[in-house]
């Protein structure tokens, strides 16, 4: 319904006086932070840790999506800020919500960082702000969990504060995708919830695409990653078979892809990571056993991702059995612990498995990685004890001591011909090492022939 408060809010986001908050400053939260200061608004980020606030108030990033020449400029024109705490949103126009949606043990959905956000805006809600969760969860998150929550203040979401849902888009390493030029997709309580987050997020350049609902835009961001969930499974179990048959898998994709159509390359490796494709599936097959709904299709997909980390700890222990010397005890250097190349970006990466499985069946592990200078794994079943690894440099006697190097994570700044010249043994498991100059019999590729001379 429009009234005096929605006209209010809606000059404001046209003349770009409102102000801005966002809760939680990670991968998602300070990009979009960011774009709108950028888009000339005022923007104060509200997060729990001190260090982060410290950093972004002194203009240093911590990620590598947003530099300091992106960041500092707004910071010194008093256009963005950072706190931990939450008294800052009493005065604000618009909240966003960017803070973790994990899974637990179980791999039950964790809202604990979207609950506590809430529980956070709900003394300081006060009548006409814009309410937007962004966290990617489950269809329903926004009206079941948040907007009751919300409601506890005595205001009446769609009358008296406008809620709605956007899910994020942020792709990290991307340069030609970021959150000033992505599309997004918008659903709110109400059609008047719907058109100012709309007329608020396309402030930032970005085309804006309503849907009819939170519970339909919660599902298109579930949609988009669940398609490339199952369609990595799809490349990672055929790459186990061509493996049985003698094809090379990534020679198979390479000609698939002359196809102009109807075809979209995906790559098989040693698992999915990262803070979305590993986890949203489980939140959608968690929330459609409420409708006595079982998602056979997804999980499977999630199964056929979770065994790669194994099936890449077995090409190591074949490998190492071809050489004569067993797991146990042999020197392993993982190359790349971050979830995809050219990123800074450690959660949910397979080398967190792969790192436990061996360490568990007695390899001694190293790591090195451009991007990640601490690597925390165990803690778990897979390994009881808790390690926090540091990077090691990628030097010709760090490849010699060597027993076995395994690439998990291809970055591209890694000179790869050296790796190949110098480590006695190579599994790579996201084909690094595929051009014919870094060919060699000491290298074994996930998806491909084992070689016929590893002795």
């Amino acid at each position: 319904m429009i009234n005096d408060k929605y006209v209010f809010l809606q000059d404001k986001i046209t003349n770009r006086s409102a102000h801005i908050a966002v809760i939680g400053l990670g991968y998602v939260g300070l990009p979009l932070s960011v774009g709108f200061a950028r888009a000339g608004f005022h923007v104060v980020g509200v997060e729990v840790d001190e260090r982060k606030v410290a950093s972004l108030n002194a203009g240093q990033s911590y990620i590598e999506d947003v530099t300091d020449a992106d960041l500092a400029p707004h910071v010194e024109a008093g256009l963005l800020r950072a706190t931990a705490d939450y008294d800052a949103l009493h005065d604000t126009d618009a909240i966003f919500i960017c803070v973790p949606t994990p899974y637990d043990a179980q791999r039950a959905p964790d809202l604990s960082f979207v609950r506590a956000a809430a529980e956070g805006i709900r003394p300081r809600l006060k009548p006409g702000q814009l309410i937007v969760l962004q966290s990617t969860t489950y269809p329903g998150t926004t009206e079941e969990v948040v907007q009751p929550i919300l409601e506890q203040s005595g205001l009446k979401a769609g009358a008296d504060f406008y809620l709605a849902f956007s899910p994020e888009r942020i792709d990290p390493g991307n340069p030609q995708w970021s959150a000033y030029n992505t599309p997004k997709v918008v659903g709110g309580i109400t059609p008047e919830c719907t058109r100012l987050a709309c007329d608020l997020l396309s402030q930032m350049g970005a085309p804006v695409h309503p849907v009819s609902s939170p519970r339909a835009a919660e599902m298109t961001k579930l949609l988009e990653n669940i398609f490339r969930s199952v369609n990595i499974a799809l490349v990672n179990e055929l790459a186990l078979l061509a493996e049985r048959m003698g094809i090379d898998f990534w020679e198979v994709v390479e000609a698939a892809k002359t196809k102009p159509f109807g075809f979209m390359p995906f790559y098989p490796g040693a698992g999915v990571g990262g803070h979305c494709i590993p986890v949203d599936p489980y939140y959608l097959s968690w929330k459609a056993r409420e409708y006595d709904f079982y998602t056979k299709f997804i999980e499977l997909a999630a199964e056929v991702n979770q065994a790669m980390p194994y099936h890449a700890v077995d090409l190591v222990t074949k490998a190492l059995s071809r050489r004569g010397r067993p797991v146990k005890g042999a020197r392993i250097l993982v190359l790349g612990v971050a979830f995809k190349p050219d990123v800074d970006d450690p959660r949910n990466s397979p080398a967190e498995r792969v790192i436990e499985l061996l360490l568990s069946r007695g390899a001694r592990v190293r790591y090195h990685d451009p991007h990640v200078d601490r690597f925390r794994v165990g803690g778990d079943v897979f390994y009881r004890p808790n390690l926090t690894l540091e990077s090691v440099s990628l030097t010709d006697e760090e490849l010699r001591a060597a027993d076995c190097v395994v690439i998990v994570t291809g970055h591209h700044s890694l000179d790869y011909e050296q790796v190949v010249e110098k480590a006695p043994l190579v599994v790579d498991c996201c084909n690094a090492t595929a051009s014919p100059a870094h060919s060699s019999d000491r290298v074994v590729r996930l998806g491909a022939p084992f070689p016929p001379k590893l002795t």
